[in-house]
Parts: C-alpha cells; sequence; structure tokens
C-alpha cells in the first residue's frame, strides 16, 4: 500500500508563519485520512500497488475502477498534500537555474511572478490548490478546486498551496493573502529547482 511522505521539518519549524498545531494536525490527520481512504478504495478493487502513486494518476483511466470518482478525489488529496508539504522548510530555498531563467523570461522577476501567483490564488472560489505546472513545455500558474491535480489532465506540477482552510484557518482565519504573503516566506523551491531541470531534460512520470 502506499505511504505518507516523510517530511523534511519538524512541525515546529515552520513557525511563526504555521503553527505546530496546524502542521501536525494538516500532516496527521488530513494528509492521512487522504492516504487511508485511498488505499482503502484500492484494496477493494484489487489493485497490486505496482506503479508509483504518480503513474497511477497519469493512467487513471487504464483501470477499470469502482467508486471511481471516490478514488481520483483521495488520490488527489495524497499528491496535493504530498507536493505541498515538499514547498515549505525552515531553510527557504530561492529558485534557482533553469527554472528561474524561465519564470524570469515569462514573468519579469521573480518578485513579479510571485505576485502573480498570489493574485491568481486569491481567485479562487472554495477549497483547492494554486499550481506552478509545466504544460506542453510551458510553465502556467492555475487554481485547481477540490483535490484535483495537474497529472490528471497530463501535465506536470511543480510547485503548490494549499487553500483549504485547514491550512491555515488557526493562524490566519479568513485572510486568504496573509496567509499567501507568509507562505512565501517558508516557501521551499528546491524540489520545483530539481524536478523542472529533469522535465527540461524530457523527463516524465
Amino acid at each position: 500500500m502506499y505511504k505518507l511522505e516523510n517530511l523534511n521539518y519538524l512541525y515546529q519549524d515552520l513557525e511563526p508563519y504555521i503553527d505546530t498545531h496546524t502542521m501536525g494536525l494538516h500532516y496527521n490527520k488530513h494528509a492521512k485520512k487522504y492516504l487511508d481512504n485511498l488505499n482503502e478504495l484500492l484494496v477493494e478493487n484489487n489493485f497490486l500497488f505496482d506503479v508509483s502513486i504518480e503513474n497511477l494518476a497519469k493512467n487513471i483511466n487504464n483501470y477499470n475502477f469502482k467508486n471511481k470518482d471516490d478514488i481520483l478525489f483521495n488520490l488527489g488529496g495524497v499528491l496535493n498534500h504530498n507536493l505541498y508539504f515538499k514547498c515549505m522548510s525552515k531553510n527557504k530555498s530561492k529558485v534557482e537555474g533553469i527554472l528561474k531563467k524561465d519564470l524570469i523570461e515569462k514573468y519579469g522577476s521573480i518578485k513579479d511572478f510571485i505576485n502573480e501567483f498570489i493574485n491568481i490564488s486569491l481567485k479562487l472560489k472554495g477549497s483547492g490548490y494554486t499550481f506552478l505546472e509545466v504544460d506542453n513545455d510551458d510553465l502556467v500558474i492555475k487554481n485547481y478546486t477540490n483535490q484535483d491535480n495537474p497529472i490528471f489532465s497530463n501535465n506536470i506540477p511543480i510547485f503548490t498551496v494549499d487553500l483549504w482552510e485547514h491550512a491555515y484557518y488557526l493562524n490566519y482565519y479568513n485572510d486568504k493573502k496573509n496567509y499567501l504573503d507568509n507562505f512565501f516566506e517558508i516557501a521551499d523551491f528546491s524540489y520545483a529547482n530539481n524536478l523542472y531541470s529533469k522535465i527540461k531534460n524530457n523527463f516524465r512520470y
């Protein structure tokens, strides 16, 4: 069965931007619940767990699953949380390499990219995520509702922020803008830098 990915930091390491209690709940309750639900649904479908979770998502239409909508929802929940947790750390890592070059080429500067990311995030209605994704070799900032994920559209997500209220409500109540501004105080682009470099060298899931 699929397992919960380990965090690269302690729950308290993101203080004061995200409090210890929120991180503990987010990881041990919310993220784990999606994983438990997904594993249970896949077992009911006699799934062999013989491919990576990313490959399962990419090839989901090749499977004749019962309760496919429930599987997609929980699968997205696992993938989205896995990526979100990778996009933060106590040792803030900046945009570098080919990703930095291409973002500056498209948005003018990294500051302008971040401002655009926040502006698009604020347009999301309800719960969901904002992603930086690769779509046909183009870098795109896009909102996804609920637990949808770019992989389901054959795109590659490289960076995301969780906009479900459980990600920030204890710290910021309904002030999403304040949450987003502070998220970029702990944003870690090391995973995005590495993955984007691989993508430019023809990596695909």
